[in-house]
């Protein structure tokens, strides 16, 4: 007798299914990363225009040299108050196709010891 096997290829057919999940969640997990680091760099380009402030140099060429030439585009540097430097960048997306809205900033200060 001759039996059947109405299993056979279930396993390959879940994980051909299952690919494009995968593939997405670890779209968005890279685009978490690419987000925390552009913060991060967010807030060092900061720190090197607030350095740069306080020694009367230009905190947009300061906080432009602390950055990837990938970030620079769009770049925003403002005063915050008298000694306040925030820097403002656009996250980057992993698409390159497409332009986040999404931006983040980082603001630092240093006192001048008056």
């Amino acid at each position: 007798m001759l039996t059947t096997r109405p299993e056979s290829g279930q396993a390959s057919v879940e994980t051909v299914a299952m690919v494009p999940l995968i593939l997405l969640a670890a779209a968005i997990a890279w685009q978490l990363v690419l987000t925390g680091h552009t913060l991060w760099l967010c807030a060092n380009a900061a720190r090197a225009a607030a350095r740069a402030d306080l020694v009367g140099e230009s905190p947009a060429r300061a906080a432009r040299s602390a950055l990837p030439r990938s970030l620079e585009r769009d770049l925003s540097v403002t005063r915050t108050g008298t000694s306040g430097i925030r820097v403002r960048l656009r996250v980057p997306i992993l698409l390159h196709a497409w332009r986040t809205p999404v931006r983040v900033a980082a603001t630092a200060s240093l006192g001048d010891g008056r």
